[in-house]
């Protein structure tokens, strides 16, 4: 079956884009607004709308598939492309992209993706977004054009298997983690509750004293107000790289020391830790910091599982901090990745390599990319998921879940009639 129009349309997302270099730098709060000035390019404030767009293919026999552009909340920040902003994309797509689609055959999503990856403008890749939200609507056409689910094609082409159970959820609190924790806890969330730990004075202190006071504080919550005695969820906690900042990205004993006692704090919990340091200059020297980290941890019997974050933004990128053991866990966020077909062979990647597999993203993707995102996680089986758009928890958990129950529920009736 043909695509045989291609229509695009602006949309919003379901958070902000935000300017990280000028938050490290000391950007106050008045209300949801950041103040002072933006220093990374594009930006005109420093937490400006998130933009998307959505694009849609139109079958031959009038079925539309559908995906979204976005980009993460930190555009330009840790190698990532710059700012997306829809005005500026749209014409792109109409005159570059759409002439590429029109008249294929919607049968083939890997080979639709590599034809999209391989488009250049100015000697330039398709910006990662755009990447994004293309192969999103490919995933759907060639499902809609075949008659199968989204994950059922990921399974038939990569040869994985759909999930019978659902993959765990990842919900992130914002700057709210005391009442967005309770909202998580309340809904069961198996991974909790990202924090957004990335400021040292306010929110890590100065010895690490009052994240360490929100975890102990965490610990208690959960045991007090879970239904469930068996109840556990896992403690993920995204430090932003202050922990390096405030103890020295290359101090591994003194940070060691100060991950073990928020190992003590979070029981009976397992802990996470995400991005534990944030070297600004380049790839090599995140790695090579990361992993000197993981092994302290593990020659001492520390069980704090570090996850990657900054400077592993490609499936390269991400191939590399698997190969060198930087983290325990890496996570894929998914737009940086450009197409979804990166995603899952990272995923892939990852969990031949043996280490964790976070399928995330961020709070600034709409409900779409979130919905197809669920498909690929079914069908390759991360470690976990992220729970998005937004940093409301209730909706962006909605969505996922939903999405994932009715794939698990529709394939069960399929599986009844056969």
């Amino acid at each position: 079956m043909k695509i045989v129009d291609v229509i695009c349309s602006p949309g919003r997302t379901g958070f902000y884009f935000d300017d990280q270099r000028a938050i490290k730098r000391g950007a106050g709060h008045d209300g949801v607004f950041y103040t002072g000035e933006p220093v990374t390019e594009g930006f005109t404030a420093v937490r400006q709308a998130g933009e998307s767009i959505s694009v849609m293919l139109v079958l031959e026999d009038g079925q539309i598939a559908a995906g979204d552009c976005a980009a993460v909340q930190y555009s330009g920040a840790g190698g990532r492309d710059p700012l997306f902003l829809a005005k500026d994309f749209i014409p792109l797509i109409d005159k570059y992209i759409k002439p590429e689609l029109v008249g294929k055959e919607a049968n083939d999503f890997r080979g639709l993706c590599a034809m999209m990856e391989s488009i250049q403008i100015d000697g330039k890749r398709l910006h990662t977004a755009i990447r994004y939200g293309l192969s999103q609507a490919i995933l759907d056409a060639v499902a809609k054009a075949t008659g199968r689910l989204m994950c059922e094609v990921v399974a038939d082409e990569y040869g994985c298997t759909v999930s019978e159970t659902p993959v765990p959820i990842f919900t992130q609190s914002g700057d709210d983690r005391y009442d967005n924790s309770d909202k998580m806890i309340i809904k069961g969330a198996q991974v909790l509750p990202h924090a957004l730990i990335n400021n040292i004075d306010t929110k890590l202190g100065r010895k690490g004293e009052k994240l360490l006071e929100y975890v102990a504080w965490l610990s208690n919550r959960i045991q007090a107000k879970r239904v469930d005695p068996s109840y556990a969820p896992i403690l993920h906690i995204d430090v932003y790289g202050t922990i390096g900042a405030a103890f020295g990205n290359n101090n591994y004993k003194e940070m060691a020391d100060y991950l073990a006692k928020l190992e003590e704090a979070a029981k009976p919990f397992h802990l996470r830790i995400e991005g534990p340091m944030d070297c600004d200059c380049d790839r090599e020297t995140q790695v090579e910091a990361l992993a000197g980290l993981t092994r302290e941890l593990d020659e001492r019997g520390i069980d704090v599982e570090l996850v990657a974050d900054e400077w592993c933004n490609t499936l390269e990128d991400i191939k590399i901090f698997a190969d060198r053991k930087a983290g325990h866990m890496v996570q894929i966020k998914t737009p940086d990745l450009g197409g979804i077909n990166n995603t899952i062979e990272a995923v892939l990647y990852c969990k031949e390599k043996g280490i964790g597999a976070y399928q995330g993203g961020t709070c600034n993707e709409t409900d779409r990319s979130a919905q197809v995102c669920v498909h690929c996680a079914m069908a390759t089986q991360p470690a976990q998921i992220l729970a998005k758009p937004g940093m409301g928890v209730d909706e962006g958990y909605m969505i996922v879940y939903n999405e994932m129950n009715r794939i698990l529920a529709l394939r069960n009736a399929k599986k009844r009639k056969a």
